[in-house]
């Protein structure tokens, strides 16, 4: 097994992150012509800060993609506030600029998509990194894989059945599936390290 598994909940969870910033900006990038004049270079700007804050979020994770676990567990605060401030400035986008309804759900529907995308590939990569241990050590790891397919499952069809008139809806809606990926990704990363033989 690859000496920095443990790391693969921290580059999961950023990775996820990194993939909902850029399903979000290519949504707002691609309804900003819809922007009335007058308003068109502010929302430029906002756009402009929001990929700022990305570069900045994506460039911390650079810096740690090497790091041990102590790393990315003192890194992490830093990174859930910068997540938090990129979801508040696209917050902000939504409320002063994406007044319709028809934009605030496509841009809901990209990122539901991108955070779909991140469990399935989450899922791919624990699996292949189970199947490097031997058939005694898989049951845990196997049921938790299962398990995270079961859960990404129940949350793709919670994200489609979001019936939502604001984007404080959308926004909840992600943040439960946000949530319930970090967990499935933790619980299953946990049981490959348990699963893993001892190192000599």
């Amino acid at each position: 097994m690859p000496q920095h598994s443990s790391m693969h909940f921290y580059l999961n969870w950023a990775k996820e992150r990194i993939d909902e910033m850029d399903a979000t900006l290519a949504s707002l990038e691609a309804k900003a012509g819809q922007v009335q004049a007058d308003s068109k270079v502010k929302a430029e700007q906002v756009i402009a800060d929001l990929y700022k804050r990305r570069d900045e979020f994506e460039d911390i994770i650079k810096k740690h993609v090497e790091a041990n676990e102590a790393a990315w567990a003192r890194a992490k605060p830093n990174l859930d506030v910068r997540w938090t401030d990129f979801e508040a400035l696209v917050k902000t986008y939504v409320d002063s600029f994406g007044k319709k309804l028809e934009e605030q759900q496509a841009t809901f529907r990209d990122v539901a998509a991108a955070q779909l995308k991140a469990w399935r590939e989450a899922a791919e990569k624990i699996h292949g990194a189970a199947a490097e241990l031997a058939a005694g050590r898989r049951a845990g790891i196997d049921a938790a894989v299962k398990q995270m397919k079961a859960d990404s499952s129940e949350a793709e069809a919670r994200l489609k059945q979001v019936g939502a008139d604001s984007w404080a809806a959308f926004s909840k809606a992600l943040a439960e599936s946000r949530a319930a990926f970090d967990r499935a990704n933790q619980a299953t990363w946990e049981a490959l390290k348990r699963a893993a033989p001892p190192k000599t």
